[in-house]
């Protein structure tokens, strides 16, 4: 499949310039512009880039580890099942990354402290 990085290259520049920074916390699942990326790294969809994250660790008002998510339900190591109200799917242990406020579009919800715990938990084992 051909990825269209020029005009990716456009959206990111417009992302680059934003000033407002939207206020987002631990255990929220955002609508955020992943972009086109390289090789098996997990991309965003439509015409802004965008997939889920589930923000897993907050540093600062201005970055943060986030889990993209999939609508595929999958359990294995490297991912974990999602289920909280409107999500249903997966987030994938293997591509968390440090991502900037910046790329956060809107919040689409938020998911109980027992599944972040279990998330994290999952996280740990892969890591280990």
């Amino acid at each position: 499949m051909e990825k269209n990085f020029d005009n990716w290259n456009i959206i990111k520049k417009e992302t680059h310039a934003k000033q407002l920074l939207p206020l987002f916390s631990e255990r929220e699942v955002w609508w955020c512009q992943l972009g086109v990326n390289i090789g098996s790294e997990e991309d965003g969809k439509g015409v802004n880039y965008l997939r889920p994250v589930l923000i897993l660790r907050k540093f600062n008002k201005n970055i943060f580890y986030g889990l993209p998510i999939t609508s595929k339900n999958k359990e294995d190591i490297f991912h974990a099942s999602i289920n909280s109200g409107e999500i249903q799917g997966s987030v994938i242990l293997s591509q968390m990354r440090l991502i900037d406020a910046k790329r956060l579009s809107h919040l689409f919800s938020k998911i109980t402290n027992k599944e972040l715990n279990e998330i994290k938990k999952k996280l740990k084992d892969l890591i280990s």
